[in-house]
């Protein structure tokens, strides 16, 4: 998708702090964080939302997940304090940008409900 920030930062061609990548999906730090720690887990592949994920796609999801378990190693305090992951779908789940991803939110306690 020409317009989507999440493509664009996939392809190059928009800046982004990169944690993470694999061959199907990239990690960045989100340019808003909610919490000390906040990264996006980003599929190179545009899917608009988790609905949207196809017949054969769910593979997609097992890599978003490895991507999860990588990063809760890499970054000191994720693994060991724990953390929060988020797949937001669609106007009233939140999501804002209509590029299937998931947040890690950690480095702080998380409280519940979350919103």
């Amino acid at each position: 998708m020409h317009d989507c920030i999440f493509c664009k930062i996939i392809n190059s061609l928009s800046p982004a702090d990169k944690v993470y990548e694999t061959e199907h999906v990239v990690v960045i730090e989100d340019r808003h964080p909610q919490a000390p720690k906040h990264y996006l887990v980003i599929p190179k592949k545009h899917i608009s939302d988790l609905l949207s994920l196809g017949e054969g796609e769910s593979s997609i999801m097992v890599e978003m997940t490895k991507a999860v378990q990588e990063v809760a190693k890499i970054k000191k305090g994720l693994a060991e304090h724990g953390f929060r992951t988020v797949v937001n779908n669609g106007h009233h789940g939140g999501q804002t940008i209509f590029h299937l991803h998931m947040h890690i939110l950690g480095g702080r306690q998380m409280t519940w409900p979350p919103g």
